[in-house]
């Protein structure tokens, strides 16, 4: 069971590529040079080096220089931090039993506390908070900058959980196990060394796990591909292996589902590519067989002897003539998987519309709770399993909103869901799925002025003719006339949806000075379900970059903005996307925001968990997908001479995701053709953006005088 993990809100989530990994060895690896590559900086990929961080160290003095001097600076930063503090803002619910948990940051706290309450103190507007695990005060001990990624506790609930403790941010953990009724570390209890790894119960005395066993036992993404059995008391090196995919996978690694009517399923799922898997079936006997279902699903939970099954590819299943349509929910009756994985018969629980597609799942002691995009406008229903098949109910929200799943309960029937808007602030709403209801519990106090602003859904034509739907947020009494100050934000990849999010940053340092922001649904994303995703893949990807300049253009044709006043901003993959954007049409924006991208993408595959993405992005081992990777990378297609929009890059040291280096040496590159830019490196905080509250803060703060000196200042 997991148990408040950070990541699992995705409603409030800014960046969400999966993927992990860079330690020391692999980036002095990645920093040699090969037969692909003239690269003068490639010294810059040894990502702690030296010369590397001396590097840093002079590019971040620079733009702090010139960031503290203008005089509105100070206020940003305050009014950033003021609401990365916010001791209102909304405590996120973890349901667990009679229970609620929540991981709190504030300015006492700036790496967090785990702390729980009862759910009748929560419904109170003052909640009686007991603290469980304060991470400030262990790491303060341990001499450790500890930041929390989330437990995985034994189900079904005697309070044994494994936390991940990440040092400084990064992808790579140290778990160990805790007992959340003791609220002590389990003394001589179970401790999994500092590595990219995966685990899970199989019973109180057992985990499942996944993780650097020694040479030979990662992948070439970094993450691991063995599976081992561990006995409480026995050394971690006397694990039984129990499963060996193979070093080309992305990952591989071992879960159990449990459902309140006492079934249960233990699997081992053998990540193939990043978006292709295959899951084993693992019986207390040890045997193995694999599960006849589609290399493109996942398996969602587990309801009432009912297994969930989200398909991504269209499938007809052996033997039967229906075909099922990616981007589908079904159920396979788990007593015919047990007795025959080859074969299974699956019917139908949702399947897409033209404008609805699945975005998320969770499961009640008797119920399922399901949240769709309707033509990117959030829904949420309760399905409930019958003799019959599947009752549906939908569930009474706000609309044109995005609604979320934060957390559900198997021991009842609550679940909480989180709505959210540009301008409404988020709320979270307690629901009952045995009476099908649902009311507001909780709401986030207004972190900025809203009443002066709108919210409008446009649609721009891409160069292929494919509209592409774009939130607008802009004054009520805007003048169209070109000049208003535009920031646009896509993502554009591994079917991510981008859905409209309450943002007190946003708002408070760009929308209440009368800036207009926009949010492009490009291709490549999952509002539009897997084909969306898709239409974007490896070689078609310039399908993207297209999408996404035809929503700056259509906003120019509209007069909403023009180039002087037009920004453009994104994250990791995003990242990418503005550097391609960036180099593509530097005459069509006068302000880009880079955050940890990806840049070089001859050698991305080299660098960090660049290697688990070639599903997505293609390879430079094959002909047709190097000459493309080479005409959109960014890095690579810098020209000298070019007059390129004054970019603003920053990135973490501590990312052993996307990782530090593509930022780096896209920015020594511009610094040699003398092209102006700024350029920021935190030293902790993981693929974000800071380790606690003052860093994030910050970079937000950064971030939004940048974009306001561009885009409302006067210009030379």
């Amino acid at each position: 069971m997991r148990l408040l993990h950070p990541r699992s809100f995705a409603v409030f989530a800014l960046l969400a590529i999966a993927g992990s990994l860079a330690v020391r060895a692999q980036q002095v690896e990645s920093a040699t040079p090969d037969s692909t590559t003239n690269d003068k900086y490639i010294w810059l990929e040894d990502a702690h080096g030296d010369r590397a961080m001396a590097w840093v160290k002079e590019h971040n003095a620079a733009t702090a220089k010139v960031f503290e001097a203008d005089p509105r600076f100070a206020a940003y930063a305050a009014a950033a931090l003021k609401i990365a503090e916010d001791p209102n803002r909304l405590a996120i619910p973890g349901l667990r039993r009679d229970e609620v948990y929540n991981l709190w940051r504030d300015a006492a706290h700036t790496h967090g506390i785990l702390r729980k309450t009862s759910l009748t103190d929560y419904l109170a507007p003052q909640p009686d908070w007991h603290t469980v695990i304060d991470f400030d005060a262990l790491g303060k001990k341990e001499n450790v900058s500890w930041v929390n990624h989330g437990l995985d506790c034994l189900y079904p609930g005697d309070g044994l959980c494994m936390v991940e403790l990440s040092a400084g941010g990064e992808d790579a953990a140290t778990l160990r196990e805790f007992d959340l009724h003791t609220g002590n570390f389990v003394d001589g209890g179970f401790v999994l060394p500092h590595s990219k790894q995966d685990v899970d119960w199989l019973d109180k005395d057992t985990l499942l796990v996944s993780r650097d066993w020694g040479p030979d036992s990662m992948t070439a993404s970094g993450y691991p591909y063995i599976i081992k059995l561990w006995k409480r008391g026995t050394p971690l090196d006397s694990a039984t292996e129990i499963f060996r995919g193979r070093p080309t996978d992305i990952s591989d690694s071992a879960y159990t589902l449990h459902d309140a009517q006492g079934h249960s399923i233990t699997l081992l799922h053998r990540g193939v590519t990043f978006f292709e898997s295959e899951d084993y079936l693992y019986t207390p006997d040890g045997k193995i067989a694999q599960l006849a279902i589609p290399k493109k699903s996942g398996i969602d939970g587990l309801l009432d002897g009912r297994l969930l099954l989200e398909i991504r590819q269209d499938w007809t299943p052996a033997g039967s003539k229906t075909t099922y349509t990616q981007g589908s929910l079904l159920q396979l009756n788990l007593a015919d998987v047990l007795a025959d994985p080859a074969h299974l018969k699956p019917t139908i629980i949702f399947a897409p519309t033209s404008q609805e597609f699945l975005q998320g799942t969770s499961t009640t002691q008797s119920h399922l709770i399901l949240t769709t995009l309707d033509h990117v406008r959030g829904r949420a229903y309760v399905y409930t399993p019958t003799k019959k098949g599947w009752s549906k109910k939908p569930l009474t929200l706000p609309e044109n909103v995005t609604v979320g799943i934060v957390s559900a309960d198997d021991k009842n029937d609550d679940f909480v869901l989180a709505v959210t808007g540009f301008l409404t602030p988020s709320s979270l709403w307690l629901g009952d799925a045995s009476k099908g209801d649902i009311k507001q519990i909780k709401t986030q106090p207004a972190q900025f002025d809203a009443s002066k602003d709108v919210v409008e859904q446009l649609e721009a034509t891409s160069k292929d003719g494919t509209k592409v739907p774009y939130f607008v947020v802009h004054r009520k009494d805007i003048v169209y006339n070109g000049q208003n100050p535009t920031l646009l934000y896509a993502y554009g990849g591994f079917e991510v949806s981008e859905t409209p999010t309450y943002s007190g940053y946003l708002g408070k340092l760009w929308l209440e000075h009368g800036g207009v922001y926009v949010l492009a649904n490009i291709r490549g994303g999952g509002e539009f379900g897997p084909a969306w995703h898709e239409a974007g893949l490896k070689t078609h990807r310039q399908r993207i970059y297209d999408d996404f300049a035809s929503v700056g253009e259509d906003l120019i044709a509209r007069k909403i903005t023009s180039t002087p006043h037009l920004g453009i901003m994104g994250g990791s993959n995003g990242g990418l996307l503005m550097g391609v954007e960036m180099t593509q049409r530097p005459d069509l924006w006068h302000a880009v925001v880079i955050e940890v991208p990806l840049l070089d993408m001859l050698r991305f595959e080299k660098i960090a968990a660049g290697a688990s993405w070639v599903g997505e992005y293609g390879s430079v081992d094959v002909p047709e997908e190097r000459a493309f990777l080479a005409k959109i990378s960014p890095y690579n297609q810098l020209k000298p001479g070019v007059k390129y929009p004054e970019p603003f890059i920053w990135t973490t040291t501590k990312d052993d995701r996307v990782g530090p280096q593509h930022a780096r040496k896209f920015a020594a590159k511009m610094e040699e053709f003398h092209e102006p830019f700024l350029y920021h490196e935190i030293t902790e905080g993981g693929h974000g953006a800071g380790a606690d509250l003052n860093e994030e803060a910050r970079t937000y703060a950064e971030t939004y005088i940048y974009l306001t000196r561009k885009l409302m200042d006067p210009q030379p």
